[in-house]
């Protein structure tokens, strides 16, 4: 942690194929992923809502806000990590996320902290 920056919280996803809860035969492609947010920053974090763009591989983007992530709206002392695992339904064996989580500090400070874009593949379709 660099003491000088106040507010940042990093993220990163890791994406999964849902085999048992899709079905190709009717375009429907079940995806779960794992989010991590760590605060790096020098103050403590809740984060309040969330900001999702979802494409598909047909360029089909839906838009999804909310508030929290799993009907949580964790708070993140300097140093703290929380995890969690949710899931998205595609009409595509491919498609993208990214987004932003709107995050409010300790002393009132409101700020974003961005969820780089990441792949939702079944297996052995991209090489």
């Amino acid at each position: 942690m660099d003491p000088e920056i106040k507010y940042h919280i990093s993220v990163s996803a890791k994406a999964f194929y849902v085999e048992d809860q899709s079905d190709p035969d009717k375009n429907h492609y079940v995806f779960g992923y794992t989010i991590k947010l760590t605060n790096t920053g020098a103050v403590a974090a809740q984060l309040v809502s969330r900001h999702w763009l979802i494409t598909d591989s047909n360029h089909r983007v839906e838009e999804v806000r909310g508030l929290g992530v799993i009907g949580q709206q964790p708070t993140l002392q300097p140093g703290q990590s929380f995890e969690y695992t949710s899931g998205c339904p595609l009409a595509t064996p491919v498609g993208t996320m990214r987004g932003e989580y709107q995050m409010t500090a300790a002393d009132g400070t409101q700020f974003e902290a961005p969820i780089p874009e990441f792949t939702l593949s079944v297996p052995r379709v991209l090489h």
